[in-house]
């Protein structure tokens, strides 16, 4: 593995993988306390939908799946601010409409037959610097908020209905946050693929939550561990020859299943 170390794509997957990781770790906690882990999937395969549209008007992969993922969250945010037990619904509706989205499109552009394998397991090794760039950039946004706005996001993911009593914009917070979980499974995306996105935005977490006292504590935590995870991951990947993403997903839960053998010991 150390002779890999070399080479530019292996340096970008890695601190790809840190990035994705870190922001995956913060947003994914937000994602569990406010019960929204079926949103990360919704968002992920709902995606799909901006990687056709992408695809067939010749634009950025990237953009049009984070303009598709980032629709998809303000739509929710108007539907389910109010009526967040219904929330579940909206977005398995709006999940198979974007997947059929993006099959129509692809299925429109002429003489296109590349595999998609890629957006749907991730293609870590297919970073570039634009990609991080993009990834950096958001990390940065959501540290900045993490930072000077944690008091707000906690009372609105703990109790929205005292929040509001106390003058904080519920509405504004609730969709921020689902803005930058559309973001975050977008770059995820990148890393493990829309399918198996849900799994690295959750199993850190639930260890993480294990070993925190606090919100705060736990975000980062997680971002420690799905940090190492990646890693892991993508030296069983380099070294037995396999899919990156699914290699990091397969070392998440034997670790989340040693963690759960020991931790109840």
């Amino acid at each position: 593995m150390i002779e890999a170390l070399s080479y530019g794509f292996v340096q970008h997957a890695i601190l790809a993988g840190i990035l994705v990781s870190l922001a995956a770790g913060i947003i994914g906690s937000l994602i569990v306390v406010n019960r929204m882990v079926f949103l990360a999937g919704g968002i992920a395969h709902t995606s799909y939908g901006g990687i056709g549209l992408a695809i067939y008007f010749g634009l950025p992969i990237f953009l049009g799946a984070s303009l598709f993922a980032v629709g998809a969250a303000l739509l929710i945010a108007v539907l389910t601010v109010k009526k967040r037990h219904r929330i579940d619904t909206f977005i398995g509706l709006i999940w198979a409409v974007g997947m059929a989205i993006g099959v129509i499109f692809v299925d429109l552009t002429p003489g296109y037959n590349v595999d998609l394998m890629g957006y749907l397991f991730g293609s870590i090794l297919a970073v570039n610097t634009q990609d991080l760039y993009f990834m950096g950039g958001l990390l940065a946004v959501i540290l900045f908020v993490i930072t000077f706005r944690y008091r707000h996001i906690l009372a609105v993911s703990y109790d929205s209905e005292y929040a509001a009593l106390r003058g904080v914009n519920v509405k504004f917070y609730y969709t921020l946050t689902l803005i930058l979980s559309a973001l975050t499974v977008v770059i995820a995306i990148k890393v493990v693929g829309l399918i198996l996105v849900i799994a690295m935005l959750t199993i850190p977490v639930y260890i993480a939550e294990k070993l925190s006292n606090s919100l705060f504590s736990m975000m980062f935590v997680s971002g420690a561990i799905a940090t190492l995870f990646t890693l892991v991951g993508l030296w069983f990947s380099y070294t037995y020859n396999l899919t990156s993403g699914a290699s990091i997903i397969l070392v998440s839960a034997a670790s989340l299943g040693l963690f759960l053998l020991f931790y109840r010991k």
